[in-house]
């Protein structure tokens, strides 16, 4: 497997962060296309549910980001869910998403 572009690399450790720090199902960050990055993880409260990515748009999108350029989710699933990849493509329809396992490597 190639190795990552070091701002991809970015947002996967991010993600990672943001799993670890919380103990979440997932982590994961964004990067919008001003070069900001916005990491979360799963939130999952009785009145609220969003998944890792989800809350990672919602957090661009609430700081002002126009659009996306990549995404980065970690997950022991293996692949990402179509509600949080609707999320990204809300935003911007040609942005990336890749997936990485807890240790960090992508699937």
């Amino acid at each position: 497997m190639p190795e990552l572009d070091p701002e991809d690399a970015k947002i996967v450790t991010l993600a990672r962060s943001a799993r670890a720090r919380t103990g979440a199902a997932e982590g994961a960050a964004v990067r919008d296309t001003g070069g900001r990055t916005y990491a979360a993880c799963t939130v999952a409260l009785p009145s609220l549910r969003l998944t890792a990515l989800q809350a990672a748009v919602a957090a661009a999108v609430a700081s002002g980001a126009l659009g996306l350029e990549a995404a980065a989710v970690v997950t022991e699933a293996g692949k990402v869910d179509d509600e949080s990849l609707a999320a990204v493509r809300d935003l911007t329809a040609s942005a990336y998403v890749l997936v990485a396992d807890p240790s960090g490597a992508v699937v």
